[in-house]
């Protein structure tokens, strides 16, 4: 009598081993984005100087998008950058700290004000939210103007000593790229790590559907006001790292353009990936310096860029490989 059992098929191991391992995708891309880290170091000043803008852009994008994420988009994102500056700048000052202790309590200062702003301003929702949070930027603007005697007003603060750190002087652009890089790196090992995690799928629940979310016992108010803390918080820190690497901070220096290219970062790259504020800032960073002497054809680039990726690409350049991949297999 024949048995009715068939054979397994046997799975070649080259195959399971294949399947199972690293990808050799995966391993292209860490390799592309080690040599792209690595390369300012040997490409000049000016590459340099860019590489360092752009590091400390994808921590303050970052920020932002942890807030998007959540369900609310800031139109004053430059207000945080701008006390994480002026805070860790005059506590040295004023309180005779070290460089990285100001830094440390000027990020604990921004983390209670943002904890109390949104509070109170994150009740509210869609343009009123944008109209609020760009008001209080041009606020926090207005303040750092007109109060002279303490931050220096339309003049500003110059000579702003470097970033030193455990003894380690962050004093050429060579080693503050190191720690610009680490920073950029840590933000977005945290937003990675985060949207993997419970609070992250809440923040992506409160987005998604923030009434669903609600009467399924998640509190809406209080995973936005902690999205808004943290988003704020890597904010601050771009501040920091900002004024201690130009050396000079005055509040024009954080205006309304300023949080206007961090949205457009965001944008582009795409809002809704952890990669996104990272293209996005490798992209539009450079482009104040190939525009310094044109600032209106500046912005007419950015509005077409705008224009062009939300009509081909609503997620953002992140959004790109999905696609190709998507139009590969339906082939």
């Amino acid at each position: 009598m024949r048995s009715n059992v068939q054979p397994i098929p046997a799975v070649p191991l080259s195959r399971h081993r294949a399947s199972s391992g690293v990808k050799p995708l995966h391993v292209a891309a860490f390799v592309a984005a080690a040599a792209l880290a690595l390369w300012p170091w040997m490409a000049g000043q000016f590459v340099l100087h860019m590489a360092i803008l752009a590091c400390i852009n994808i921590v303050i994008v970052n920020g932002l998008s942890l807030i998007d994420r959540s369900g609310q988009l800031s139109f004053g994102h430059s207000a945080p950058v701008a006390l994480g500056a002026y805070a860790s700048v005059l506590l040295v000052t004023w309180t005779g700290m070290g460089i990285v202790s100001s830094a440390l309590l000027g990020l604990f200062l921004v983390a209670v004000l943002a904890a109390l702003l949104g509070w109170v301003i994150l009740r509210l929702k869609g343009v009123y939210f944008v109209l609020v949070t760009f008001a209080f930027a041009e606020l926090v603007r207005l303040v750092l103007l007109d109060a002279a005697p303490i931050t220096g007003g339309a003049s500003g603060i110059a000579g702003i000593a470097p970033m030193e750190i455990a003894g380690w002087l962050f004093n050429s652009r060579e080693r503050f790229y190191l720690l610009a890089l680490v920073m950029a790196v840590a933000s977005l090992g945290l937003m990675l790590w985060l949207f993997k995690r419970p609070l992250g799928h809440a923040m992506e629940a409160v987005a998604a559907n923030p009434a669903l979310a609600e009467s399924t016992g998640i509190n809406v108010l209080r995973i936005q006001i902690v999205a808004y803390v943290l988003g704020s918080v890597l904010a601050g820190v771009g501040g920091v790292l900002t004024a201690r690497y130009v050396g000079f901070i005055s509040p024009e220096s954080f205006n309304t353009s300023m949080s206007v290219a961090f949205i457009t970062m965001l944008v582009i790259g795409g809002r809704k990936s952890a990669y996104g504020p990272v293209l996005g800032a490798l992209v539009l960073t450079p482009l104040p310096e190939l525009f310094r002497g044109a600032v209106q054809t500046q912005h007419m680039f950015y509005g077409a860029a705008l224009i062009v990726i939300l009509r081909f690409l609503p997620g953002g350049i992140a959004s790109l490989a999905s696609r190709l991949r998507i139009a590969r297999s339906s082939q």
